[in-house]
């Protein structure tokens, strides 16, 4: 069992950058891989990006992977994604999510979610 808590999301323009992050309240947190997915409005959950426990193997959907970062602080069980050139098709509810195993793309793969954070891009 572990607890995640995003924060970071806000109201920004197209081709600003906001870093998020993801707090975990229990460890040890080398033991979870960690998810980044996106809801917008009307849409289904999308893969975002992914790192595995040590932080030494990343994965991310194509649509980001030229802009957004994810990484990892183990010693102070946070996560990140730096999200740069954003714009509007960025907008979503962004989750953090974790898994007692190595990275995954699939969210069903992942045990624990946290509630979100709302990001949206103005044009």
């Amino acid at each position: 069992q572990v607890q995640l808590v995003e924060s970071g999301g806000g109201l920004v323009q197209a081709g600003d950058s906001l870093r998020l992050s993801c707090a975990a309240s229990t460890g040890p947190f080398t033991s979870y891989a960690v998810g980044w997915f996106r809801q917008a409005p009307g849409k289904e959950r999308e893969f975002v990006a992914a790192i595995s426990r040590s932080g030494g193997s990343r994965y991310y959907a194509d649509s980001v992977k030229r802009r957004f970062t994810i990484s990892r602080d183990n010693t102070n069980d946070m996560v990140f994604l730096q999200m740069n050139s954003l714009n509007p098709e960025d907008t979503a509810v962004y989750f953090c999510s974790a898994r007692a195993g190595p990275l995954s793309s699939r969210n069903d793969d992942y045990n624990y979610w946290g509630q979100g954070t709302q990001v949206t891009v103005s044009s």
